[in-house]
């Protein structure tokens, strides 16, 4: 059988959302074909969660000893949403190693992370997305210039990070500067974006070199005024999976999930956020480690697919062992 690591935690604040992440997945692995441990990353420690004991990980190899025996995973299940987790650090050692991940590679993630490049890059792929502006930590910026630029109201977000953490929706001109405060909290860039007024609309794809699958659609419906923290974890959004669109918006959705996916070399699963506007599909980011807590969207989409968290998780495991 092979040994299989659950690597959740994390150095951001979103290793809470990791942690149920990991819990479920742990739940969803087949236990006839894996032995599974949980491997907790944070800044202060690397321990395998071994029946009520911490367990140090040699980050030399990423071995460690149980009753005398040196174990050595075969690959990885990546469940750390935010850093290092999904932003290319872990995914570098990893690969030095020689250990395959249930993600992206460490270049691909480290793209789709920080959200001005990744949307300038599938640009060039014809793929459309918001406005924007980039800003530096320390670099001087003129909020009257951006406001003429984009409009009102805009968003402003920490550009590498997730979980909606730093981000603001601004209504009138007197809270731009706070909002990139707040956000610069969070992440040394900030994107401001322009408002693209439409409904939210998110699909989850994976490519192994046996199928192509893509989930059914699902949309955002959030109850505060855009889909922040409180709304994705606090109950405060109704998320309708398959979404209730015509069936050839979905298609649509789909082919673009599929198309981004290729255009960017993803592997594993991802997830893709959406904005609508007038029939036209808006790409707003990638989420090369979506949520697999029970509120998030993936095991939503997975069983309305028709699909067994089991099944999904040994598709994935073995797509990851093979490009071992």
């Amino acid at each position: 059988m092979k040994t299989i690591a659950v690597v959740c935690g994390g150095y951001s604040k979103e290793e809470i959302i990791s942690i149920r992440s990991a819990a479920q997945i742990e739940q969803s692995i087949d236990a006839s074909k894996y032995v599974v441990y949980k491997v907790l990353i944070n800044k202060e420690t690397w321990v395998v969660k071994s029946f009520g004991e911490d367990i140090h990980v040699d980050k030399n190899d990423f071995s460690f000893k149980l009753n005398g025996n040196k174990i050595i995973f075969d690959a990885v299940f990546m469940a750390i949403h935010g850093t290092p987790g999904e932003d290319g650090k872990l995914q570098s050692y990893f690969e030095m190693i020689g250990i395959p991940m249930t993600t992206c590679s460490a270049f691909v993630s480290a793209l789709t992370f920080n959200k001005f490049i990744s949307k300038l890059y599938l640009m060039k792929f014809g793929i459309v997305s918001a406005k924007d502006v980039l800003l530096r930590r320390d670099m001087e910026y003129n909020t009257d210039t951006i406001k003429e630029e984009l409009g009102l109201p805009i968003f402003v977000k920490p550009n590498n990070g997730g979980s909606s953490f730093g981000i603001s929706k601004v209504n009138d001109s007197s809270g731009l500067t706070y909002a990139i405060e707040k956000a610069f909290g969070e992440d040394d860039e900030v994107i401001v974006e322009e408002y693209i007024e439409g409904r939210e609309f998110t699909c989850g794809g994976f490519i192994s070199d046996e199928e192509e699958i893509v989930f059914p659609v699902t949309e955002i419906v959030s109850k505060t005024d855009f889909f922040d923290f409180e709304a994705k974890y606090g109950g405060l959004a109704d998320e309708i999976t398959p979404a209730q669109i015509s069936k050839e918006l979905t298609n649509k959705c789909q082919k673009l999930t599929l198309d981004i996916y290729k255009a960017l070399k993803c592997t594993g699963l991802v997830r893709i956020d959406f904005l609508l506007r007038k029939n036209i599909f808006y790409f707003m980011e990638v989420n090369t480690v979506p949520g697999m807590s029970k509120e998030s969207i993936i095991p939503q989409q997975v069983a309305a697919y028709g699909m067994s968290a089991v099944e999904f998780s040994s598709k994935l495991l073995k797509d990851a062992l093979s490009r071992g």
